[in-house]
């Protein structure tokens, strides 16, 4: 990967600062700017009129459902819902999903859940609804597939759980999950959030039923994107007027509409991914474009697992660290987001301490409040957390190993 074309894509990473606080929201891309400026300039009218500007805009918006739906491998541009965070979005489905379930059917989450895929669904308790909890392994901190199949029941209605750990950085195995699942009739709800930034997300592969990652932590603006498979969301009740039918998906998940001018710049996603692919290979440029997306994410993958092998290294060095998950930097294995402790410190005490370097990184439960609690982080203040994306540079690991080896 050309390290220096792709910062030249981010132009807050021109700004003497070096960020490693990705999984809590990652930089902007110029052409997301660009496009948010583009929409105000040319198309910021109401849609749904006849004159002219109305109907281009609703076209474009139109455009980039459709250029989103490719880029995820969903089957309709009608299977992707946008709204204003992943964590709404989760809660619109739980309200909608639910309206129907009776007392004493169950819902299974996990412990290593971000809370915007564990509280919606616990709400639920409050008709009667049992959830159950899936937790990983304490030894290995990894998911046990035997564990989830004595949680199934005839009743099991969903099952909630996270792609990729904001804490560990593990990679679960969702499409074995999937077909677990859904031969005890029920359907999965994967939380993609802290996933989608590092891997190419392909639903039907997956073979998920919904589908949730947030685009603020993919390079773009502050929203979130929803996939569910068109038939249910088909069947289900919205969370809308009245008068919004059921056949109006996915607008009858969408109270008060969705953000225009953010909408129309997500498209800048996809369109870099593919530049990172055409920048690369020259002279491929006329394969599919979703081989050229898996392409591009393999180039993402290798140049993250140099940067999370560098650091894990070091840290492995460290007799009064200990890494919180895999302790190694495989690609097939994790993400580069890294979580800490430190025998002597605080979680706290360590990232004060890095502040002073102009490195940005962070600790606490980040909203994984289970995981946190079962390993009993508390008293730590929660893990140190370095988590990284594929526009950090080797050298920039290498100086948060030179102001960690200061003090730690």
């Amino acid at each position: 990967m050309d390290i220096s074309f792709v910062r030249n894509q981010f132009p807050a990473l021109s700004n003497n600062f070096t960020f490693m606080d990705n999984a809590g929201g990652s930089q902007v891309l110029g052409t997301v700017i660009d496009r948010i400026r583009e929409y105000f300039l040319n198309y910021n009218v109401q849609l749904g009129a006849s004159y002219e500007v109305s109907a281009n805009a609703g076209k474009k918006l139109s455009d980039v459902s459709e250029k989103l739906a490719t880029f995820i491998n969903a089957k309709s541009p009608k299977e992707i819902i946008i709204g204003h965070s992943s964590t709404l979005l989760l809660r619109i489905l739980s309200i909608c999903i639910s309206k129907n379930w009776k007392s004493g059917d169950e819902v299974i989450v996990t412990n290593s859940e971000h809370e915007a895929n564990v509280s919606c669904w616990n709400d639920l308790k409050e008709k009667g609804i049992i959830v159950k909890i899936w937790k990983v392994n304490p030894q290995t901190l990894e998911f046990e597939l035997e564990q989830l199949s004595k949680l199934l029941s005839s009743k099991t209605k969903l099952v909630a759980m996270v792609h990729a750990s904001n804490i560990l950085g593990t990679i679960n195995p969702i499409r074995e999950v999937a077909k677990l699942v859904h031969d005890t009739g029920a359907y999965l709800c994967v939380d993609g959030v802290a996933y989608a930034p590092h891997r190419l997300v392909d639903v039907q592969m997956f073979d998920v039923d919904f589908y949730v990652f947030s685009t603020y932590k993919t390079f773009g603006p502050h929203m979130g994107i929803m996939y569910g498979r068109l038939n249910l969301l088909r069947e289900m009740d919205g969370f809308n007027h009245y008068f919004i039918t059921k056949e109006d998906v996915p607008y009858k998940f969408q109270p008060g509409n969705f953000n225009f001018e953010l909408t129309y710049s997500l498209q800048a996603i996809p369109e870099y991914i593919e530049l990172i692919h055409d920048y690369h290979y020259v002279n491929d440029k006329a394969i599919p474009i979703r081989e050229k997306y898996q392409k591009s994410y393999d180039l993402i993958a290798s140049q993250e697992q140099e940067l999370a092998a560098k650091l894990l290294d070091y840290l492995n060095t460290k007799k009064e660290v200990h890494i919180i998950g895999c302790r190694n930097g495989a690609k097939d294995k994790r993400v580069p987001t890294i979580s800490f402790i430190h025998n002597k410190y605080k979680s706290s005490e360590i990232v004060e301490k890095v502040d002073a370097y102009n490195i940005g990184i962070r600790y606490g439960d980040f909203y994984a409040k289970k995981i946190i609690e079962d390993t009993e982080l508390i008293q730590k203040d929660g893990v140190v957390r370095v988590s990284l994306v594929h526009y950090n540079t080797l050298e920039e690991v290498g100086a948060l190993i030179n102001a960690f080896e200061k003090f730690l």
